[in-house]
């Protein structure tokens, strides 16, 4: 039997103001599902430090692992922006100023106070990068091998998302539906271990809830194949139908 190629990525989320709890991070929701658009698994996310040995621990770690690695954050004009140091620390090469990128910002911030050198801190590259357009603030993303730095910023993040949507390598999007019953997850474990054994290409995810003084469940099945995924909801909404359950399409 032939398995299919999943592509995987990482993402990095860098940032002391993150693990303070002083900044709540958006952008692990919206790359996860940008990703999953564009064929592309999000496999893990590690939350990191303003620190160049932790940056650089991680970058090694995850993009060996990984067919894409993402980084967030730390790539603004100040002191403590390093990211773009410790990725170049980790890949080995220097740091230079990208003249496309100095040219970006010499032209935004022509009518806002001109482009000091503090600004042209966010010109700076990895040696041999390229740039990942960035329309709303100016200051580029970056591009290296299988790494990919992004603002911290959820909506500047989004906006370098679009400009690299359709350029990645992936597989097929995973689809996912869902359905509910008010049942403790326990009762139907092995029910829905049974179900996901019978369905392979389908993994069948269960989250728990409490509301209205009761218990219950929404069962999300999700796969590459739709065919496979619907076939795969009809049997598990037909076995807890057997046991007695009501199912809820869509979920509750």
């Amino acid at each position: 039997m032939q398995h299919e190629r999943i592509w995987t990525a990482a993402l990095i989320v860098i940032g002391d103001e993150i693990l303070s709890g002083r900044t709540q991070d958006k952008n692990v929701s919206q790359i996860a599902l940008w990703l999953n658009v564009q064929g592309i698994r999000l496999a893990e996310v590690r939350v990191v430090p303003d620190m160049q040995d932790a940056i650089v621990e991680a970058v090694n770690a995850l993009r060996a692992r990984n067919d894409y690695l993402f980084t967030t954050g730390g790539i603004g004009p100040t002191h403590d922006d390093i990211t773009v140091d410790a990725i170049a620390a980790a890949l080995g090469v220097g740091v230079e100023h990208h003249p496309k990128a100095v040219a970006v910002l010499e032209r935004y911030y022509a009518t806002r106070g001109g482009a000091t050198e503090a600004r042209l801190r966010m010109a700076r590259v990895p040696e041999g990068a390229d740039l990942i357009e960035n329309r709303m603030s100016g200051a580029p993303g970056i591009r290296i091998g299988n790494i990919f730095v992004m603002a911290g910023v959820p909506h500047i993040t989004a906006g370098m998302l679009d400009a690299l949507t359709g350029t990645l390598e992936g597989g097929r999007p995973v689809v996912s539906r869902t359905i509910g019953c008010w049942v403790a997850e326990s009762e139907v474990a092995d029910l829905l271990g049974a179900v996901e054994k019978a369905h392979a290409g389908v993994a069948i995810g269960s989250y728990p809830f409490f509301r209205e003084g009761r218990t219950g469940a929404n069962f999300v099945v999700r796969s590459p194949d739709a065919g496979l995924a619907d076939a795969c909801v009809a049997a598990l909404t037909a076995a807890l139908g057997d046991k007695g359950y009501q199912v809820v399409a869509e979920g509750i």
